[in-house]
């Protein structure tokens, strides 16, 4: 079965306002026999008269009237469709699939979305906040559009997401006011291993880089006396703001605290090489997408807004 076209139910439309083939035809900028031969088609292919021919002139039947009113819906339905797909492609209306890791999402990313819905109001963000691993096998599966993420990408996934640097932070060494650290203001390597610590759960950025800089320091994770572990950094700053423990944790998500001198950031010195240095855990920011998935004109517009 070749099925109805379109443009026969166009033709069918002009036919039924008209009641003439050839006026049909003409309003239509196309053959009289081109208009015979498609209601023809259609008569032929479901085994029905669209229309009574009596002498010169045509009426429709019961079939027809039938075929006219759910032909008006259909090409209704056309012209909507078409107008939705030409608003997408100009940043009109549609749908950004953001995924995002916690500290990107709770402090560096709001600012950029609020940007982008000045700029495109009838575009609607959905942002899911999760930990590094997750959203970069949401990116993987096709779940987000664009993935933001601190921690690395897993060497599986690197063939099938491209990576960009889009901005970046420190984590810093912090600790509470009960804590012996609090008066100083640097403490050295060799001193983190006589601490307790209050760590992120594996799978986040933030534990994935202060593991990499242990391991660039000579200490290994598991010297550390980690006393906690926890999903969310917002509860590892609370602990510590508590009094229990040292935390690496964002800049970003600590800078009020450390205003109101409730939290305290301590320097670390590098003291191995008898020459003490300062080091810090510098942090990218990675935009992650899919290399082979279609990204969209509403995708391509947000990361013009993360890359100014």
């Amino acid at each position: 079965m070749a099925g109805m076209t379109l443009d026969q139910l166009r033709i069918f439309l002009a036919v039924a306002e008209h009641l003439h083939f050839t006026r049909a035809a003409d309003a239509l900028y196309i053959t009289q026999p081109a208009v015979s031969a498609a209601i023809q088609s259609l008569e032929q292919e479901y085994k029905v008269k669209l229309f009574h021919r009596i002498g010169r002139h045509i009426e429709i039947t019961e079939a027809g009237r039938l075929l006219q009113t759910e032909a008006h819906k259909i090409l209704d339905q056309v012209v909507l469709t078409e107008r939705g797909l030409r608003e997408l492609n100009n940043l009109q209306r549609g749908e950004l699939k953001l995924g995002s890791s916690l500290t990107i999402g709770s402090y560096w990313l709001p600012n950029r979305i609020s940007k982008f819905k000045r700029q495109y109001p009838g575009i609607a963000v959905d942002c899911t906040l999760a930990n590094t691993e997750e959203i970069c096998e949401g990116t993987a599966t096709g779940l987000f559009d664009l993935g933001l993420v601190e921690g690395e990408v897993k060497p599986g996934l690197k063939s099938c997401l491209a990576e960009e640097v889009v901005g970046g932070d420190r984590l810093l060494i912090v600790v509470g006011r009960s804590h012996p650290w609090f008066k100083r203001s640097e403490i050295t390597l060799t001193e983190l291993q006589i601490t307790a610590w209050v760590m992120r759960e594996p799978g986040s950025g933030t534990q994935q880089r202060f593991e990499e800089a242990l391991k660039h320091w000579d200490i290994q994770p598991t010297q550390l006396n980690s006393i906690l572990v926890l999903s969310s950094g917002e509860m590892v700053k609370a602990v510590v703001e508590s009094g229990v423990g040292a935390a690496a944790i964002s800049e970003l998500m600590v800078q009020k605290e450390l205003q109101l001198d409730t939290l305290r950031s301590i320097s670390i010195q590098d003291d191995r090489d008898g020459v003490d240095k300062t080091v810090e855990i510098a942090r990218p920011f990675l935009k992650l997408k899919h290399r082979q998935r279609f990204q969209t004109r509403i995708s391509v517009a947000f990361e013009q807004i993360l890359n100014g």
